[in-house]
């Protein structure tokens, strides 16, 4: 008898964030590093120390790296105990879809709250 079909993988849409949180999301997609972490994460969750050993780096770079991956939502965590009884941190990529064109962008602009640099500029000057 055949194994039914895996259910299709639900992607999360980036096309719905506000322009704040897309800013984010690229912030943390654009080093390097990061992206292989996605990139290794995709063929499989993993923990922090097997994950470190498999990209050469050491844990608490990968940790760094991972916070700022999870705080832009693209990858989650969680703790599961292991047979010997340790906690194991696992991290998994939120499978996700982003098309970007440059009508989204103008429309996402419009949500952007972060001041550009000539609003930031007068409170710099007061002081």
């Amino acid at each position: 008898m055949k194994d039914p079909p895996a259910p299709p993988m639900k992607f999360r849409d980036l096309c719905d964030l506000t322009g704040d949180e897309l800013t984010k999301v690229l912030a943390a997609l654009s080093n390097p590093h990061r992206l292989r972490v996605v990139a290794a994460l995709t063929r499989e969750r993993d923990y922090v120390s097997r994950l470190a050993r498999e990209l050469r780096m050491s844990r608490a770079l990968l940790q760094v790296h991972l916070r700022k991956l999870e705080s832009a939502g693209l990858v989650t965590s969680a703790v599961e105990v292991s047979e010997d009884g340790k906690a194991m941190k696992y991290y998994e990529v939120v499978p996700f879809t982003l098309h970007l064109t440059p009508l989204s962008i103008t429309a996402l602009a419009e949500t952007i709250t972060v001041p550009t640099d000539d609003e930031a500029a007068p409170a710099k000057e007061e002081r």
